[in-house]
């Protein structure tokens, strides 16, 4: 029988209601104070909880891991107690969320990091790219080298990141190495330069994303948890001279710990899925848990997909910005709302929780 993007799907001990998942959107309303998630955000998340699968948006492991104005951390107390909220209205709503946890690397400005310090990266290369302040968008700052010495911190904060999210409720996590962020900092060529144990060849620099993945099993069943990866996208200034090398064996070493599923942006993050060289067949092949396709998806691609055995579940990500009933629209072949880029960042309720649901009694 073919699979249909609204059958259920088993993904380990849960049961999905349907294959879309929400894919992680930034959205930047995070209380300033502490970076704690509140109300706003609850209900944000709730109205959204027919998708098979949230993926929450980035959440920082530490305070060194920010890299934006207003995003969420998962560090503090009042942070856990926050996040406790959404993911209890969620699971009232019948939904299932994972916390995506994150670490931005040299993406990020002195301004947004305790005591004015420098971003954290695997080499001191600064990245040709901007991040948010606060008040505008500014260039990121210059980054210092990670010693080898405080690896083991980094993977440690990433592990009681994981505990948090389970004190708060997460039915699983994701880690972010995609997007030119710190995971994929090591991964790349590009942007590692390092000559220790986390440098050089493709499995010192999958190291760091490895040990990563081993604490989160530590803390959740490996089924709980997935991975992010973005193979062939130049997001934020991230390059390599093998992406097929790294990605099959980051792939093949994620399968090898039997994570729940690999999460693929599918060419350009935000762009062109058409990009030279990329084969996500034969990387889809390489993972015996799901594969979670995303990038560009609409109900004609997501269902073919699908369909034929290319995913196992399909993110959609802006669609979900302004349809919060985004199955039951795609379900029903209902024209989509469109959203408003002046309110994807920063703001209160406006162009966040107040988009209309589609009306099936006057339809």
């Amino acid at each position: 029988m073919t699979a249909s993007l609204f059958d259920a799907y088993q993904l380990g001990d849960l049961t999905l209601a349907n294959r879309i998942v929400m894919a992680p959107l930034t959205r930047n309303r995070a209380l300033p104070s502490g970076d704690v998630p509140h109300a706003l955000m609850a209900e944000y998340y709730a109205q959204r909880a027919t998708a098979g699968l949230i993926i929450s948006e980035g959440t920082q492991i530490s305070p060194e891991g920010k890299g934006y104005a207003w995003t969420p951390g998962i560090y503090s107390p009042e942070q856990i107690v926050g996040w406790r909220q959404i993911t209890d209205a969620v699971h009232a709503k019948g939904g299932r969320i994972f916390a995506q946890l994150w670490h931005v690397g040299r993406i990020s400005h002195v301004s947004l990091l305790p005591d004015g310090s420098a971003p954290l990266a695997p080499s001191a290369l600064t990245a040709k790219s901007q991040t948010f302040d606060g008040k505008a968008m500014v260039d990121v700052s210059a980054p210092r080298a990670l010693e080898t010495a405080e690896i083991p911190r980094l993977v440690s904060e990433f592990a009681t990141a994981a505990q948090n999210a389970k004190a708060a409720g997460f039915d699983g996590v994701e880690l972010h190495a995609a997007n030119g962020y710190l995971i994929d900092q090591f991964l790349r060529d590009g942007t590692n330069t390092r000559t220790d144990r986390y440098g050089g060849s493709i499995e010192n620099r999958a190291r760091f994303l490895v040990e990563v993945l081993q604490a989160l099993i530590n803390v959740y069943p490996a089924t709980r948890v997935g991975v992010r990866f973005s193979p062939f996208s130049n997001f934020n200034d991230i390059s390599d001279s093998d992406p097929m090398a790294i990605f099959s064996y980051a792939i093949e070493r994620a399968n090898e710990l039997g994570l729940g599923y690999v999460h693929v942006i599918e060419g350009q993050t935000g762009g062109t899925r058409d990009v030279a060289g990329a084969n996500f067949k034969a990387l889809r092949a390489l993972f015996k848990g799901a594969y979670l396709a995303n990038n560009g998806y609409d109900l004609d691609l997501a269902t073919a997909a699908v369909a034929s055995g290319a995913a196992d579940l399909v993110a959609f990500g802006r669609p979900y910005i302004a349809n919060p009933d985004l199955v039951e629209r795609l379900r029903l072949g209902q024209k989509l709302n469109t959203p408003n880029p002046a309110t994807f960042y920063g703001g209160g309720a406006n162009g966040y929780t107040d988009y209309p649901f589609f009306d099936n009694k006057a339809a």
